[in-house]
């Protein structure tokens, strides 16, 4: 199973040769693509052939490119990610809305536990309220407890004037994990055959990864761990790549130890069996060690 996330920070060369990924710097390195899961290139002083991007997208490898800033900008995702892939996007098109609604409606929940359980980490009292807003969630969270929730962890994490919008250093690694997490994601969906612009509750005409956004919502609050306690005042690489390890962290799921980009692999295939089966049960979500 892969498992390598291979980070391109500098000034490199990229090609094919025999199964391997090529990095043609001062030096050459080789990796076997077996190994890699993901792909960042992290600058645009980099070049690639097409004969590596074919073979990446053959095997499924995650792509992500950076702007000049250094910052998640695009990644690569082939047009046909699964041998039914017809089958798949007809299926997706027919879901049951009730389904879906039951499956949000899981995702909402275990969000929110998962926010709880880090308030409680970081002792924040903040997560008694949070448990409170878990007992009030209805069918489809028709009541918002996710929204009102978000803004009680947010204030009770980066304090009272924080908010999501503020160009702040805080906001900008949020956004740069979430992003990691978002491609870590759409790869999956994808590699299963769905489209990842068709929701469970995200709907945005201008989101080409509704569905992305919706699975990813229980993992967001492993990334706000990671910045809680990254305490600097610039973003830079070291930072970055604090963020990118993320996929690399264990977490437990279906009784055992996995790192979480093969949990996402486990997570998404069973939300998918628990839409078409009408089975919210089927659900495996990850748990943390607190």
């Amino acid at each position: 199973m892969s498992w390598r996330t291979v980070v391109i920070s500098s000034s490199a060369k990229l090609d094919y040769q025999m199964g391997y990924l090529v990095v043609r710097k001062d030096t050459t390195t080789k990796i076997h693509l077996s190994e890699i899961g993901m792909l960042l290139i992290e600058t645009t002083a980099v070049s690639l052939t097409a004969a590596l991007l074919a073979e990446l997208v053959k095997k499924k490898i995650k792509v992500i490119f950076c702007d000049e800033k250094r910052n998640p900008s695009s990644e690569l995702i082939p047009y046909y990610g699964a041998h039914d892939t017809s089958a798949k996007v007809r299926q997706q098109m027919d879901w049951n809305s009730d389904s879906k609604t039951a499956v949000w409606t899981e995702i909402v929940v275990d969000k929110i536990r998962k926010q709880e359980e880090t308030l409680i980490l970081f002792r924040k009292k903040e997560s008694e309220l949070l448990h409170g807003y878990l007992q009030e969630i209805e069918y489809g969270d028709a009541t918002n407890r996710e929204g009102h929730a978000a803004k009680v962890y947010f204030n009770a994490l980066f304090g009272k004037d924080f908010t999501r919008s503020a160009e702040v250093v805080t906001n900008a690694m949020l956004n740069y994990g979430y992003s990691i997490l978002l491609s870590a994601f759409n790869r999956e969906i994808v590699a299963n055959g769905y489209l990842t612009q068709i929701g469970l509750f995200h709907n945005n005409m201008f989101n080409h990864f509704n569905l992305a956004s919706d699975l990813m919502e229980p993992f967001r609050p492993l990334v706000d761990r990671r910045v809680y306690t990254i305490h600097v005042k610039t973003f830079e690489h070291t930072e970055k790549m604090m963020l990118v390890d993320i996929l690399n962290q264990e977490v437990w799921i279906n009784e055992r130890k996995e790192i979480v980009n093969n949990a996402i692999k486990i997570y998404c295939r069973s939300v998918f069996d628990a839409i078409e089966n009408v089975d919210v049960s089927a659900i495996r979500f990850y748990q943390n060690e607190l």
